[in-house]
């Protein structure tokens, strides 16, 4: 499960953010941090919702996996 991991992405990738008219793709550039909030779900697992710069977005889990790197917890090394 991806919920709740940060990953900061080594190549820019597309999101979508989902508005109240419209659906918006959003790039979120290189060296982005992103937090997962939730998903994969277990009947759809490609999509995870992301929270980048004070947006929720969606983006493929596939794309978070392949294109970022995880960035350890500090806490649960302690």
């Amino acid at each position: 499960m991806l919920s709740g991991k940060k990953f900061r992405l080594k190549r820019a990738t597309l999101s979508i953010e989902s508005t109240v008219d419209d659906r918006l793709v959003v790039m979120v550039p290189t060296g982005a941090v992103v937090t997962v909030l939730s998903g994969p779900r277990p009947d759809d697992m490609r999509m995870v919702d992301i929270l980048w710069d004070k947006r929720t977005l969606v983006m493929f889990a596939v794309d978070i996996l392949e294109r970022g790197e995880e960035i350890a917890d500090k806490s649960a090394r302690a």
